[in-house]
């Protein structure tokens, strides 16, 4: 059925590349070639050789309490067989906070509760770099109500200027759509941007919905080039779309993995953008895995 359905979408785009976007069907990346080797050169990377975390290029910290329908541990991400793995399980008991003494005077800052729970690493106040490619090669998590993600971001997101060019958080990929398996547009990832912050003054912009190849299953790259006109997005070498929406941010960004689970106050069990209703039950797990993550500067 997939293999029909990304037969049609072709076709279509044949006709108009926007009509996909405009049926809500997921669109076939069709772009330029990326030419890696020649435009770019390797700045920082990390193979998640070893098994344990590299402290010393990410941190647990960026959030450690309640996130949307689930809870941020630190104890869900693992280092195993030469990738990161994020896990998402249900957890009848609270785990321990270790960040209670540091954190927990934050306005932000709520108790950890029975729910599900997942894990978020980052890399911020250790690598940030402004413009270039970014880029990690992964397995996405199988599991409808939740998502997982590559992001970017830097503190200036918060600033409602009404522009992005201060900072802008960049959704590389997120995982939205395993829900809609089963009339074969399942094999999907979005890709966005957020800016103004996440209040009144919020602003965003898409580039809808991207095919990658078999994703739940195997290992697809997922990329960004950054330059000071555009944010140009790509699976597997090949652009999906582009961006300049509210100006692109000029200052350095930090890095993001992570899984969150749609709903609410620690509550799951809701549809947020199209993730469809939690279909895992305790004692299911999903994982999210990471082969690497690497960012590569202009030559």
């Amino acid at each position: 059925m997939t293999r029909i359905i990304r037969i049609i979408v072709a076709l279509l785009m044949i006709i108009s590349p926007k009509l996909p976007n405009l049926l809500s069907l997921p669109a076939v990346p069709s772009g330029q070639d990326l030419k890696l080797e020649d435009r770019f050169e390797l700045k920082w990377s990390d193979e998640f050789d070893g098994n344990t975390l590299d402290k010393s290029k990410w941190t647990y910290e960026w959030w450690v309490t309640e996130r949307k329908g689930g809870f941020w541990h630190e104890d869900l991400v693992k280092v195993r067989d030469g990738n990161l793995v994020i896990t998402t399980a249900y957890m009848s008991e609270p785990l321990e906070n270790r960040y209670l003494e540091k954190w927990g005077d934050s306005i932000n800052f709520k108790p950890y509760k029975s729910g599900w729970y997942s894990g978020c690493i980052s890399t911020i106040n250790i690598f940030e770099q402004c413009y270039g490619y970014f880029e990690c090669r992964a397995i996405l998590p199988k599991s409808t109500g939740m998502w997982s993600a590559f992001w970017m971001m830097n503190n200036q997101v918060e600033n409602v200027d009404g522009s992005g060019k201060d900072g802008t958080e960049v959704d590389i990929f997120e995982s939205m759509y395993y829900k809609d398996v089963w009339w074969g547009a399942g094999d999907a990832i979005v890709s966005g941007i957020h800016y103004d912050g996440y209040g009144e003054g919020h602003k965003g912009d898409s580039i809808g919905k991207w095919f990658a190849n078999n994703p739940y299953e195997e290992f697809n790259t997922y990329g960004l080039e950054w330059n000071e006109n555009e944010y140009i997005f790509y699976i597997n070498g090949i652009e999906t779309g582009r961006l300049s929406t509210g100006g692109v941010s000029q200052n350095p960004e930090y890095l993001l993995l992570s899984c969150e689970v749609a709903g609410e106050n620690g509550v799951a069990n809701a549809d947020r953008h199209g993730t469809g209703k939690m279909n895992m039950k305790p004692g299911d797990t999903a994982e999210f895995i990471v082969d690497y993550v690497r960012v590569y500067q202009y030559k």
